[in-house]
């Protein structure tokens, strides 16, 4: 079992920037991908982005690109997800996922609670 803690969500005005970080727990012995996925209210949970174990394999939603960042501290069982010039449209319940196959472009089956991110305009 692998346990995932989300922290760092909060309320932001247009244009500003949060740091999520996903800390993990237990059976994180495994060379995991690590992924950002969120939940926006009324829609589906969407991939945001994903980080290989050594950090040289990273990918991310078109949406995105340019202003989020992936990163992890493997020392830490920690990743991050930098996010700048966040839009009202970023607002949503942002998860953790552990896993990620990168050959079924799939998450893993380990997913942490999920932490608010609202933008306001």
């Amino acid at each position: 079992q692998v346990q995932l803690v989300e922290s760092g969500g909060g309320l932001v005005q247009a244009g500003g920037s949060l740091r999520l970080s996903c800390a993990a727990s237990g059976r994180t012995g495994g060379r995991n991908a690590m992924a950002w996925f969120r939940q926006a209210p009324g829609k589906e949970r969407e991939f945001v982005a994903v980080i290989n174990w050594s950090g040289s394999i990273v990918y991310s939603q078109d949406s995105v690109k340019g202003r989020f960042t992936i990163s992890r501290d493997n020392a830490k069982n920690t990743v991050y997800l930098q996010m700048n010039s966040l839009k009202p449209e970023d607002t949503a319940v942002y998860y953790c996922n552990a896993g990620w196959s990168y050959s079924a472009s799939s998450p893993g089956g380990y997913w942490g609670q999920g932490t608010q991110v609202t933008v306001s305009s």
